[in-house]
């Protein structure tokens, strides 16, 4: 399975060697449902307990950006939870539960967002509708990396060392589609709270790309 090169075009700085990803944990199937939660729990207080300066409206692109990249991430936080459960390496089931835990909290805190904004979880355009390319960028009904329906079934499907490889080509484009709708937002925003966490998602990001690309390299020569 091949990643969009367009969408690898949206990195700042070339992919070096892997760099480790903060935070990597083994966690036990029970511990890592119970941090999935906890990480939503404390996005909620990242949330409530970031200073609020302006209110984005409805239409805004602050707005349709965390709606977005919400569902985004939620595609995201399953594949992570997959790979942590049926993964054969254990560095693969590391990266997964890292993944789930850490994209399930910035849910919470773009979700607090909306809430304090006053703005319902969905609203009314269309998806993608914020961005200067946002209906070019839809294919099929999916956003920018986003795995389709046929590529999650075989993910949930997938046995032994197929789940490393599927995880991390999925997962990488899942990334780069991810880190392309950051910049777009990066580029049109002035809400500092949108801001900060919107770098923080693509450094994230961004490491964890380098980290997946070594990571199915070895599952292949496995």
């Amino acid at each position: 399975m091949s990643t969009d090169p367009d969408l690898r075009d949206d990195l700042d700085e070339p992919l070096g060697p892997p760099v480790e990803r903060p935070g990597g944990r083994r966690f036990g199937l029970l511990a890592l449902l119970l941090a999935v939660v906890a990480g939503l729990l404390i996005g909620y207080a990242g949330g409530w307990l970031t200073p609020r300066l302006t209110q984005p409206g409805d239409g805004s692109a602050e707005a349709g950006f965390a709606r977005d990249m919400s569902a985004h991430h939620a595609q995201a936080v399953e594949m992570g939870m997959i790979a942590f459960q049926n993964a054969v390496s254990p560095d693969v089931r590391t990266m997964g539960g890292d993944i789930a835990t850490g994209q399930q909290a910035q849910i919470g805190i773009m979700q607090t967002w909306l809430k304090d904004w006053r703005l319902e979880p969905t609203g009314s355009q269309p998806v993608m509708a914020w961005m200067p390319d946002g209906a070019a960028a839809v294919k099929d009904g999916l956003m920018p990396g986003m795995a389709t329906p046929e590529q999650m079934a075989q993910l949930r499907a997938a046995k032994g060392r197929q789940v490393d490889i599927l995880f991390c080509q999925l997962m990488i484009n899942h990334h780069l589609g991810g880190i392309h709708m950051v910049d777009a937002i990066l580029a049109k925003t002035h809400d500092k709270q949108v801001i900060d966490v919107a770098q923080a998602m693509k450094t994230t990001q961004q490491a964890d790309i380098n980290n997946l690309t070594d990571l199915l390299a070895k599952a292949k020569a496995s």
